[in-house]
């Protein structure tokens, strides 16, 4: 049906109208006084997501500029580096960091597994000269649907004395992350995900510890300069051109999310993903990430039933429910197939998304007892 389809993958997530609305609008300048008091607001507003008393910049990129912004403003080349890798997004720190000429070490998880602090603890502690200088970790793993116990994590990172640098992309509006309170380093995300408006914008923030180590950066970057994002924050305005339609949705985007609450959002979140585990569940299927207490309120990995192809199950959902899933990544594509519940989701979403996908595997041959799925995700939710 016409203008009927439904993102249920990782990013970008649904938008909600006010956000579109306000995109529509001619778009005022970014140098004038006007939009000078949207971005005082708007940035304020940041802080209080971020769970921050520090500068949040507004980056005009994807996720992954941010990722390098805070790689080429922080390392030298030569200096230590260990990447901690659950995924996909984990390996492109790493990746950043090589290109920035790091010394870059990884520690992997398997892929669907998060990274045990014994092990983070382990190695560092046999750090004893404090040679590694940054850990980089992944928050919420959308590419295998796993969250990292992110406090636990950056408590030994901490202990150590290492800069943590986080990539919060699919956690910030979505999962608990207090910046301040865990004492993170720096962290990192994208407008297409909790936000709840389209792509083309990024954001970071970083501690004062983090700062210090951008003041001994022999090469920072330019159009992403931490310097140059703080003086321009101070006077409420950008370094350079920012996507000022953007900004107008996030102003909305922010306002709702402030009306909901922190709390009622991350729990929001937890719930869509409860009820779509138990929806998954009662159809007899596989999840990818079967430890509910890793598992991702943000996105969840499906295994496709034997018969079942992965392109055929996304195919059918969105030719017949107009609802768009996600394919797995590099070695799990067409292995597993991803629901995102993140951003601008509701439990009418979730609910018609559990029962979609029943008589999507219906359709393809598979056979379950009708509705339970529906009624599983139901009792979830309530």
């Amino acid at each position: 049906m016409k203008d009927k389809q439904f993102l249920m993958i990782p990013g970008p997530t649904p938008v909600p109208e006010t956000a579109l609305l306000a995109m529509a609008k001619h778009p005022m300048g970014h140098r004038s006084s006007e939009f000078s008091a949207v971005l005082a607001e708007v940035f304020a507003d940041l802080k209080w997501l971020f769970q921050t008393q520090e500068d949040v910049f507004i980056l005009t990129s994807s996720g992954t500029g941010a990722m390098e912004a805070a790689i080429y403003n922080l390392v030298n080349q030569g200096d230590k580096v260990l990447s901690l890798v659950i995924g996909n997004f984990g390996e492109r720190w790493a990746k950043i960091a090589k290109m920035r000429g790091a010394d870059v070490e990884i520690i992997a998880a398997d892929w669907g597994k998060a990274i045990e602090p014994a092990v983070l603890k382990a190695r560092l502690d046999q750090d004893v000269n404090k040679e590694i200088k940054f850990v980089t970790l992944t928050h919420n793993e959308t590419s295998t649907g796993v969250t990292n116990d992110l406090k636990t994590l950056n408590d030994i990172i901490q202990e150590h004395g290492a800069i943590s640098v986080v990539d919060g992309v699919t956690s910030v509006g979505a999962i608990q992350l207090k910046m301040d309170e865990w004492g993170i380093d720096v962290v990192v995300s994208g407008s297409q995900k909790g936000f709840m408006i389209p792509p083309g914008l990024a954001f970071l923030a970083c501690s004062k510890k983090a700062w210090k180590a951008y003041e001994n950066c022999k090469n920072p970057s330019f159009y992403f300069n931490f310097g140059a994002y703080k003086k321009s924050a101070a006077q409420s305005t950008t370094p350079y051109t920012p996507n000022v339609s953007l900004i107008m949705a996030l102003r909305e985007t922010l306002k709702m999310m402030k009306a909901e609450g922190l709390e009622n959002i991350f729990n929001r979140h937890a719930k869509l993903a409860a009820g779509l585990r138990a929806g998954v569940r009662s159809m007899g299927l596989k999840l990818f990430v079967e430890d509910d207490s890793i598992a991702s309120n943000a996105i969840t990995a499906i295994l496709p039933p034997d018969g079942v192809t992965v392109p055929d199950i996304r195919k059918t959902l969105t030719k017949d429910f107009d609802i768009v899933v996600a394919n797995g990544q590099n070695q799990l594509q067409d292995k597993i197939f991803r629901m995102g519940h993140l951003g601008f989701v509701s439990e009418r979403d979730l609910i018609t998304a559990v029962g979609s996908l029943e008589m999507a595997l219906a359709k393809l041959g598979y056979k379950s007892p009708k509705g339970e799925a529906t009624t599983a995700a139901i009792k979830a939710l309530i």
